[in-house]
């Protein structure tokens, strides 16, 4: 071994090189102070193993870059964990670029002969922040998508080139393919070369003036090896163990596939990008414009940094750096704390709304992956197609848009959201939809008919109260339940409640309500045919106003009556004829009693079918989120019915 390391080191001269580099002489001794350029170094060549690993699988393109991603998080063996590495050792490597600034500076390791040392980690840092930035799109996922689309509309305000240098970023017009593979040619590419050339500049001139200890006083001079460089590994090695616990308990988010059609108001840079995200909502900055505050002012900041070593040839100049950098530290504290307070801890109806569109944002993203892991899988046109045809993504959506102005779902807007008008809870004007069909909804119709439709007295047709129509008349709905009420609940004419319930929801045919009690839906159509009950009696019978053609049967029961034809009532094609026109003789078309309006012409059957399926709950669940789900409305039973029988 010997003989072969002589003869390598005759060849290379490889110990000479080793001597050099661990044999440095440090005035004053090691000391922890010293070791945050070399966790920068540790940190940067962790990014580059990592991102190896993830270039292995990753597919830059707008229909695979997303899918790529998920299948390093979620099938790739330890995926989750290097992708995780990678993510938050970027973080910490911008931390750590702040803290070596911030020993540099206060020093005074800038100054003469070491300015040109300093300008080069200035450049380094800006390296460093293009490829946090670039970084950000290439999940092209909706948080990623729509915050580097601020940062190049940024770009896109720079004096005289701006529009020119956005359109070659982003590769044309318009985000899109090219945007992605721009981005990801500066992220693994072009940058991390950069990187590379100017850190070994940076090392080189570092070697060639020494460290700069800021009291050499302070212990006898020591050496580079083993002193400092087992501080160095201690502090690589806290480094390392925080990236691991983050990426082990926190991971690296992984939100929706990038839809440009889908707005996503709760974009927001990484936190480290916050004070300056924060900093252009001022009022006053707003005022003199974007340009100004995101181009100017940073520009002239920068441009201080740049002119420090030579603001330091004067008396107090370094007093006045040091001073001017802890007063910009402090206000980029303060900014990224008071962006932070406002976004999550605020009352102000700006914060709740991005609290709201967060926590829509996250429903999507594990909606995503439940289908991405379904039987059907992740489909040739790209994730993001998962969302756009699911009815429980886009059922409250469309509800929300097209129905919240006057219904509501269980008592907000579908989406979760209570509907505003001018500050206020606006009152719905017509019934609840939440549950609409079931059980509970057609025993409800039966004997609390005024508690479903209690909201259209907060509304007129035509100058009429709609409370007159729908709950005033006695001659319909409303005057048959006030008048058969006490009878159905009777106990002895239980079993005939609970049947008429049974044959009317099974007239549905929904999935969702299965499995249907035969027995109790015969004795329900005896009951609808011919007001068969255990004690009293019908003034008149359920046939006597409307008709039905019972499901598996070609032959109505009776004829059309002056109520809705129950035909299928509550299931799909009975609901989308509804929406489409509820005015028509099979629903409201008897009398004037229609306030809905038809949505036949307005609302795309494409967007029809998917608000009706998600009312009728016809969408895909995963099996442990189906099980979930019985197990906790078999546990709500059981507590009602221990709470109802002492």
């Amino acid at each position: 071994m010997k003989k072969l390391l002589n003869w390598l080191d005759d060849r290379t001269g490889y110990r000479e090189v080793v001597n050099d580099a661990l044999y440095e002489s440090i005035p004053g001794g090691a000391r922890w102070r010293y070791v945050w350029g070399s966790t920068l170094v540790f940190t940067f060549f962790l990014q580059v193993i990592t991102g190896i690993f993830l270039w292995t699988a990753y597919a830059p393109s707008t229909q695979t870059a997303w899918e790529s991603v998920y299948y390093i998080q979620n099938e790739m063996t330890l995926g989750w964990l290097v992708r995780g590495i990678h993510h938050f050792a970027a973080q910490a490597m911008v931390v750590l670029l702040v803290i070596h600034l911030l020993q540099v500076i206060i020093d005074g390791a800038y100054k003469a002969p070491r300015e040109v040392n300093f300008w080069l980690g200035i450049v380094l840092m800006g390296i460093v922040l293009g490829l946090s930035l670039t970084g950000y799109l290439l999940p092209w996922d909706q948080k990623g998508y729509y915050a580097t689309k601020v940062a190049t509309n940024i770009m896109g305000v720079t004096p005289a080139v701006g529009t020119e240098v956005q359109q070659i970023v982003q590769g044309g017009s318009d985000y899109g393919h090219h945007t992605l593979t721009r981005f990801f040619a500066l992220h693994a590419g072009i940058l991390p070369g950069l990187l590379i050339a100017f850190l070994g500049l940076h090392i080189a001139v570092f070697r060639r003036h020494g460290i700069h200890a800021k009291d050499p006083s302070h212990a006898p001079e020591g050496m580079f090896w083993p002193d400092q460089i087992l501080k160095d590994a201690v502090a690589c090695l806290a480094v390392l163990a925080t990236v691991l616990l983050l990426s082990i308990y926190k991971g690296a988010e992984l939100s929706a596939p990038a839809d440009p059609s889908t707005p996503y108001d709760a974009a927001r840079p990484e936190w480290y990008f916050l004070f300056l995200f924060r900093f252009l909502k001022f009022e006053f900055i707003d005022k003199f414009g974007l340009a100004f505050g995101a181009i100017y002012i940073p520009g002239a900041l920068m441009l201080f940094l740049v002119m420090m070593p030579i603001v330091a040839i004067w008396r107090f100049g370094h007093q006045l750096n040091v001073a001017v950098t802890m007063i910009l530290t402090a206000c980029i504290v303060g900014l990224t704390g008071l962006a932070l307070y406002e976004d999550w801890y605020s009352d102000s109806e700006a914060s709740v709304k991005f609290r709201n569109d967060v926590a829509a944002a996250h429903h999507d993203a594990a909606r995503v992956r439940e289908l991405a892991q379904g039987p059907a899988g992740i489909p040739s046109s790209g994730a993001v197609s998962l969302l756009r045809n699911d009815p429980l993504t886009q059922g409250p959506k469309i509800f929300a848009a097209r129905c919240a102005s006057c219904h509501r779902f269980n008592g907000h807007d579908g989406t979760g959201h209570i509907v505003m008008v001018e500050g206020e809870e606006a009152p719905a004007t017509a019934a609840d939809l939440g549950g609409f069909g079931s059980r509970q909804w057609v025993e409800d119709i039966l004997v609390n008919y005024q508690e479903v439709f209690a909201p259209t007295r907060n509304t007129t047709k035509e100058g009429t109260n709609l409370g007159e129509l729908f709950l005033d008349d006695e001659y319909n709905m409303a005057g048959w339940v006030k008048e058969h009420k006490e009878t159905l609940l009777m106990p002895e004419n239980q079993e005939a409640l609970n049947g008429l319930i049974e044959f009317l929801v099974a007239q549905s045919g929904r999935e969702d309500f299965a499995p249907y009690d035969e027995a109790l839906v015969a004795k329900g159509r005896d009951v609808f045919e011919n007001g068969t009950l255990a004690k009293g009696e019908f003034s008149s019978n359920c046939l006597d106003c409307h008709d039905v053609k019972v499901r598996g049967e070609e032959e109505a029961l009776g004829f059309p009556g002056t109520a809705p034809v129950l035909t299928g009532y509550a299931g799909r094609e009975w609901l989308k004829s509804f929406i489409s026109n509820p005015a028509t003789e099979q629903h409201y078309g008897y009398g004037d009693k229609n306030a809905m309006p038809a949505f036949e012409d307005s609302l795309p059957e494409r967007e029809l079918d998917l608000l009706v399926r998600w009312m009728l709950n016809d969408y895909y669940v995963s099996a442990e989120k189906s099980s979930h789900s019985e197990d906790s409305d078999h546990q709500s039973s059981t507590d009602e019915s221990e709470t109802e029988d002492p």
